[in-house]
């Protein structure tokens, strides 16, 4: 089979199109045929050899975190799927040693759902990594309905679907993005929008008296993001650490988990139209160093998938 992969993480010219066996499922596991796979920053880094450090030397690592696809085997112990579903996953790149950019992958049973009903493979594959990210930290913030709460970065890919959910749990979104992506960011649900060329703070700030109740920043504004928040509210920062607190606002960093229940609940929500997906641009798998730059380029509305 063909897949992405790295040997010495160096940038874009570093990633290669190997050919590898095709893998075999263990007990628990899911070998699924995959139709899709996005690109993330996560694996911008890993090409860029952010994570060389947690890989031996010279060892080959297939990129890619979640992807749409169709079982194409399993393992012992799996009853929940079989041959023939169609499925979206998340494997936890960091530690599972390979990726899902590739025609063949492996994903443990427990960290698949079934993909939402009608919906084209490739748009299915921009919801596990992103969608999973934002709930968590939403699950973080554990704001009750009617509080506020303000996303940084709402036009993103994370934090578009930060603010979709968030609205759907009945909080007051402040919604931080371009000028340009005002209509698309109150279209979402936000009930007020700030300009992010700004000083989005202050203008938050005039919105709600004393500053929102939290503040989700998957755009890693920090200081200003922090400055939005009243005091005693929370923060939850994009990365896994938690900044230092201030003024009593309790300060979390999310980290994302494959959650096979959690991501059914999501493919639910997509399917029955509550959740909207978005896609950018679709590459040949041949040709993924051309999506990794696409990416990196910025500017992206929507997801980057790679099509095996």
């Amino acid at each position: 089979m063909r897949a992405v992969t790295v040997t010495s993480p160096q940038g874009f010219d570093s990633i290669e199109i190997t050919d590898l066996p095709v893998p075999q499922p263990g007990p628990g596991q899911l070998r699924v045929r995959v139709r899709a796979s996005a690109v993330h920053p996560a694996d911008l880094a890993a090409a860029n050899g952010a994570f060389a450090h947690l890989t031996p030397p010279g060892e080959r690592r297939v990129l890619g975190w979640d992807l749409a696809g169709t079982v194409d085997a399993v393992g012992s112990g799996v009853e929940r799927f079989r041959p023939g579903d169609e499925v979206v996953g998340l494997t936890f790149w960091l530690a599972a040693g390979e990726g899902v950019q590739a025609e063949f992958a492996l994903l443990d049973a427990s960290a698949a759902a079934p993909a939402p009903v009608g919906v084209d493979p490739a748009l299915a594959a921009t919801l596990p990594l992103n969608a999973l990210t934002a709930a968590y930290a939403l699950d973080l913030a554990d704001l009750p309905p009617g509080a506020t709460l303000a996303v940084f970065g709402a036009a993103g890919a994370v934090g578009g679907f930060a603010v979709q959910l968030a609205a759907a749990r009945g909080l007051r979104v402040v919604a931080v993005a371009a000028a340009y992506d005002e209509h698309l960011v109150r279209d979402y649900g936000a009930t007020w929008f700030a300009d992010r060329s700004a000083q989005p703070a202050s203008a938050i700030r005039a919105l709600v008296d004393g500053g929102v109740d939290g503040v989700y920043d998957p755009a890693l504004a920090g200081a200003e993001a922090l400055s939005a928040v009243r005091d005693g509210g929370v923060y939850v920062n994009g990365y896994p650490v938690a900044p230092e607190s201030q003024r009593g606002i309790r300060t979390e960093g999310v980290q994302v988990a494959p959650d096979g229940v959690r991501l059914a609940e999501l493919a639910g929500l997509v399917e029955a139209g509550r959740l909207r997906l978005r896609l950018a641009e679709t590459y040949p798998l041949a040709d993924a160093a051309s999506a990794y730059k696409r990416l990196a380029a910025g500017g992206v509305r929507g997801g980057i998938v790679l099509v095996p």
